[in-house]
């Protein structure tokens, strides 16, 4: 099996060393490239600082040609890219294939944005001393972006670090996860087709202990990183002259309303909650941990939960009948058993599930778990669901924001009135009104508050975020 290659500078190239990409349901070897050497990432960090005035000034039409050829080129090799994030993910084949759909289209709203990223006129003669000017601001790139990215969207959450960058005209560095490497090189594969010019984009594999030296690279002004929250925090802390944007998590809670009661809309929420507890096998940041039920819908609802968690099928990941796959290795699946086990041995109840099987664990249901458990207090990243019974709506906000992490939550109500309170006091960076916290659009900001990171990814504020302003006043226009 030959090494793929990562791309220094837009082209090919081989380092030392050997990174095995080993796939997560049963071991087996799926991929191997090579890692980049101090010189290599280098010289792709000076290449980026040679081309950033020439990115910066790049015309619209020329960005915005780029992002939809990677759009387009996406959709035409979705098979095969589909079957590499499976292979080194374990990711089922059909949420695989949403990924990519959703990649393509991040390219696209990117190509969107950048024709129309024009920034604004100000009249300036609203005070008598300014009469005859005019204020011309647009934002331009605060420099090269060092993207970071984690394994559990191997595809579609670099694409939300490049995609962005290309759109503004910022050269950017990007770091895929050792783990699913394969993936962000096919994207550059894609990339290194367009007539970007050479050093506008680097995809570099790189054990994590070495990404510390690209952040604290200062020809690198802009990290964004998503990941663990312990790497998060050490980032920010070791750059805080760098503009930082974080994306780190959470433990996302939905809320059962007391209005929310007929037979249907309960097994509405039940299957809603079921699928996206487990469609990353837990895996994602915005994938349902805590459910929080109203007392007197409790004893219904949670058997439509526990029998639509029933029905998932895990296995294989490849098979189009898999709901749930693996985690990423056998240690995360034991992870995710300690933590459960502790909860048990507490006071716990496990409904469904809770044995685990290789790096496979089960979709699994809990009750009667003690508040300061990791399960509730912590992002368990896998597929486990805790479900706690409160006394009425405003005991259940108090729940949600009873944690360190604020990334999203779902609130499940039809009342406007309950939907509004709920915008106001849930601290959280996104609520989703009728459905699950796992609702993403990914043009619209996304991002969360506490200990869920800081700033805003989604296509335009990604590109606000990689950006400031730069006014310019013109002097004795008649306006």
């Amino acid at each position: 099996m030959q090494p793929v290659p990562f791309f220094v500078a837009g082209r090919p190239d081989h380092g030392e060393g050997d990174l095995t990409v080993h796939h997560p349901y049963d071991g087996r070897t799926v991929g191997r490239t090579t890692f980049a050497t101090p010189a290599q990432v280098d010289a792709a960090v000076a290449a980026a600082t040679r081309v950033a005035a020439e990115a910066a000034a790049l015309p619209a039409h020329a960005r915005a040609a780029a992002l939809d050829h990677v759009s387009r080129r996406l959709a035409e090799r979705a098979t095969e890219i589909a079957a590499s994030i499976t292979a080194e993910s374990g990711k089922p084949i059909r949420w695989a294939r949403a990924e990519v759909g959703r990649a393509a289209s991040t390219f696209r709203w990117a190509a969107e944005e950048a024709r129309r990223f024009s920034g604004e006129l100000q009249r300036l003669d609203t005070d008598p001393t300014a009469t005859g000017r005019i204020a011309l601001v647009r934002r331009v790139p605060k420099g090269i972006v060092l993207g970071i990215t984690p394994f559990n969207f191997p595809l579609n959450l670099v694409a939300h670090k490049v995609a962005p960058a290309i759109a503004v005209g910022a050269p950017v560095v990007v770091k895929p996860a050792p783990a699913t490497p394969l993936t962000a090189l096919l994207l550059g594969e894609i990339l290194a087709e367009t007539d970007l010019p050479e050093g506008m984009f680097s995809v570099l594999t790189l054990p994590d202990e070495r990404a510390a030296d690209l952040v604290a690279d200062p020809r690198l002004p802009v990290v964004s990183f998503t990941g663990s929250g312990p790497v998060g925090t050490a980032i920010r802390r070791a750059v805080p002259d760098k503009h930082v944007t974080l994306e780190l998590g959470g433990n996302a809670a939905a809320v059962i309303c007391e209005d929310w009661n007929t037979d249907g809309d309960l097994t509405f929420a039940a299957h809603r909650i079921a699928t996206f507890a487990n469609y990353q096998a837990g895996q994602s940041c915005i994938a349902v941990q805590r459910v929080y039920v109203h007392e007197w819908l409790y004893d219904a609802f949670l058997p439509r939960l526990v029998a639509a968690v029933q029905e998932l099928r895990t296995g294989d990941p490849a098979s189009e009948l898999t709901d749930v796959g693996p985690l990423i290795s056998v240690e995360a699946a034991e992870r995710v058993e300690a933590w459960v086990d502790e909860a048990v041995t507490a006071g716990a109840t496990i409904e469904v599930g809770g044995r685990r099987d290789g790096a496979t664990y089960p979709p699994t249901v809990l009750t009667g778990v003690p508040p300061t458990a990791k399960v509730c207090t912590r992002e368990i990243f896998g597929p486990v669901l805790v479900v706690a019974r409160v006394e009425d709506d405003e005991a259940a906000f108090v729940a949600v924001n009873d944690s360190a992490y604020g990334l999203q939550a779902g609130v499940f109500t039809h009342r406007l009135d309950v939907a509004f309170r709920a915008g106001r006091v849930l601290e959280v960076g996104g609520l989703i009104v009728g459905d699950v916290p796992s609702y993403r659009a990914d043009q619209m900001p996304y991002g969360g508050m506490k200990g869920s990171g800081v700033g805003r990814e989604g296509l335009r504020s990604a590109m606000e975020d990689y950006t400031e302003s730069r006014v310019v006043v013109l002097t004795g226009v008649a306006l």
